[in-house]
Parts: structure tokens; sequence; C-alpha cells
């Protein structure tokens, strides 16, 4: 471990192409190379905060060559505190000998690899000349969700919605030198019905995309309500949708897709495929314009594998001179 690297949320957030992130997230599941275990998911008393928070490790390893494990928490009340509710540290390793190649600060890491794995799913799930996106939710996840999208399809307009209007506002600023115009919305509904892509990463525990404002050909993409008590979507909306995961394992685990299961509104045979079957062609993806599409990410312990592999080779070669 002696004179591992430190590599910095700063650092990720100077060298990440979110091309070049997006390509390697997709030969990383087409390949299916990498082993990946089920992640264990604890949940543990808050008590000043009085809601839970949670403890995630995300083991994941490339036979002989790349390893790595992902200790995350989640404290959904963090706000008060004047911090992410993520935090995180990612340890990379040779698989080959076990010794750490390097240590990553992972909250800028989670946030890019998270927003990647949604613009790959778009690549497969929007339609190719989508140029309006909602983005629903203001947290670290929003200005990278943007990019993310923008660098796989021609979006010209990006409308941003949060509880708090001045968060909005801050994405949007912190977004100003992009190619396309970004503007704050005071309610969802003013746009849901007009944009082609819909992108929510929120904790909320009641839904924000309601199936009675969508319209034929939207992509939906679901990155927060990481747990079974919280949704971002309806059950009209799941209903509507033709629905894709990031990985089938992670099903139960958000209530945007448990809940549904549960009840009988969807049923596991109806989910189209995940990024895996996707990325390798062994599902399609959107099959017309008029689709309404819904992707849900729980996060997967490949995309940080990738990810940390990506910023290291990087970091590496230089290019943190």
């Amino acid at each position: 471990m002696t004179g591992a690297p430190f590599i910095t949320d700063s650092f990720v957030e100077d060298h990440t192409q979110f091309k070049q992130l997006v390509m390697a997230l997709k030969e990383g599941f087409a390949a299916q190379e990498i082993l990946v275990p089920s992640r264990h998911h604890h949940d543990f008393p808050n008590p000043k905060t009085g809601i839970d928070s949670t403890l995630l490790l995300m083991p994941a390893w490339n036979p002989g060559k790349e390893a790595g494990v992902k200790i995350a928490t989640v404290s959904p009340e963090n706000g008060r505190f004047n911090l992410p509710s993520i935090q995180a540290m990612y340890i990379f390793l040779n698989a080959e000998n076990g010794t750490v190649k390097a240590i990553f600060s992972a909250k800028s890491l989670t946030a890019k690899r998270t927003a990647a794995a949604s613009a790959l799913a778009s690549n497969y799930l929007s339609n190719e000349n989508s140029t309006s996106m909602l983005m629903i939710g203001t947290g670290a996840l929003a200005k990278n969700l943007i990019l993310a999208h923008c660098s796989v399809r021609p979006i010209k307009e990006v409308f941003v919605w949060g509880r708090n209007i001045k968060k909005a506002q801050m994405v949007c600023d912190a977004l100003k030198d992009e190619p396309f115009k970004c503007k704050i919305v005071k309610t969802i509904t003013e746009k849901v019905r007009e944009v082609d892509i819909i992108s929510c990463a929120t904790l909320s525990r009641v839904p924000l995309v309601l199936g009675k404002y969508v319209r034929k050909g939207q992509h939906i993409d679901l990155v927060g309500a990481y747990k079974k008590d919280m949704r971002e979507a309806d059950d009209d909306t799941v209903q509507k949708a033709s629905v894709f995961v990031d990985t089938l394992d992670g099903m139960n685990e958000s209530g945007d897709i448990a809940v549904p299961l549960k009840t009988g509104t969807l049923k596991k045979s109806d989910i189209k495929a995940d990024l895996f079957s996707l990325c390798s062609n062994k599902s399609k993806g959107r099959i017309d314009k008029d689709e309404i599409t819904l992707f849900k990410s729980v996060g997967h312990a490949l995309e940080d594998l990738v990810a940390a592999s990506y910023y290291y080779h990087r970091f590496s070669n230089g290019e943190n001179i």
C-alpha cells in the first residue's frame, strides 16, 4: 500500500470526457469479464436526524487485472450539515497481487460514473434527435447528468427544477458556458410534456414524474430513489413505458421498481433488458420513435471499477501535472 496515490475529486472533475467515459462503460458491460458479487446494503439508525443512513460496500474485480471496492454512506439529511448526502472512498487494487494502486475520494467518481451510465442507456433508449431535457433535482448529480446526456444527444435546451429555486439557478449558472441553454422552471408540469428526455435524481418519497403528463417518444432516466420507500415515478409511468435497468440484481432496491413488482403492476418479465444485454447486443433498446422508455439506475460496482481504471490511467499518464 505504500506510495499509493490519492486521486482527488478535483482531479476527477478536471479530467472527465463524458464521451470517453461512456465508451469505457460500454466496453465494460459488453465484455462481461468483470465479476461483481452482490453489494452489501445496510441501513443503520441516525438518531440526530431521525432518518436512517445507509452503508454500501461495492466490490468488483477483473481477474488478473484490476479490482476495487467502494465504501459509501448515504445520509438523506446531510443538507442540514451542509454536506452532500453521499460520502464515499474507493480503493483501486492490482487484482494479481492485491496491492493498492490508488485511493479515490469517490464523491466525484460516483457522480461521473452514474451520469455516464445514464448517458450510455440514453444511447440505446432515447430518440437520436432529442434536443431538450428536463432535469429534476439540483444535487451533485444534476450538472453531471446534464453534461453526460448532452454528450450523446444534440440537446439545445435544458430545464432545471428543484425544491430550492436558488439551487436550481446555481446548476444553470455552472453551465452558462456550455453550448446549450439552461433555464430554471418553477414547476415540473411547465415543461414535462414538452421535453424529449426527463432525468430525475432526487431522494423523493413521492413520485415526481407522473404518467398523466408523459407523452409518446420520451425517455425517462431515474437515478435517485435508492431505497424501497422512495419513488420518482408513479405506477402509471411504469405501465406506459418500456422498462430497462442498469442491473437486474438491483431491481428490489428502489421503490420505483420494487413497489410495482410487489403490487403486480410490473412483472419481472416486463423488464426489457439491463446494460449488460444492451451493450452486448443481446437485447434491443428503443424500437420506434413513439415508444416511451424508462431507465432505472441503482448503481453497479462495474461502473466504479471501470471509472477508477479510466481516471487512474489518466493520472498515471501524467495528466495530473
